[in-house]
């Protein structure tokens, strides 16, 4: 079985986190922390390159925090996974001299499966989660966090 990486686990849970809880407020990382178990030190690396890559946006203050940077609907696993998967500048990628049977064969079955699993998750939207989630009975803090303005 072919195990996700923790930050690409840790990236979707906060991402759905913030749909699933943010209602009018932005959502703190601490509250993220406290629901999900996810450390500080993953979940902040992870929320940066979400607002990096404009999945996020950050609201400074004391009442701030994380909200979508776009609709729930228009955010995919697959953009979530691009981002995570991409290197940090200055990161290094170089796995080490390959054989050919690495780049001719086993690097191509790999790309393949690779290409499928992003066309998989192309096509399940936060939207789609956050229904699951409430189907569930997954409590929302989102309608505590309602501002309403007269």
């Amino acid at each position: 079985m072919i195990r996700l990486p923790k930050k690409l686990l840790f990236a979707i849970e906060a991402v759905l986190d913030i749909a699933y809880n943010a209602g009018a407020q932005p959502v703190q990382s601490k509250d993220i922390t406290a629901r999900q178990g996810i450390p500080r030190r993953y979940l902040e690396q992870v929320l940066q390159k979400m607002v990096r890559a404009g999945i996020l946006s950050g609201v400074r203050g004391p009442r701030g925090g994380y909200l979508l940077a776009r609709e729930r609907r228009r955010i995919t696993l697959g953009d979530i996974t691009r981002v995570v998967a991409t290197p940090e500048r200055g990161e290094d990628t170089r796995s080490g001299p390959q054989s050919d049977l690495g780049l001719r064969i086993v690097g191509p079955v790999w790309d393949d499966l690779e290409n499928g699993l992003i066309k998989r998750l192309d096509k399940v939207t936060i939207e789609e989660l956050c229904l699951q989630a409430k189907q569930a009975g997954i409590e929302s803090k989102a309608a505590e966090r309602l501002d309403f303005v007269i």
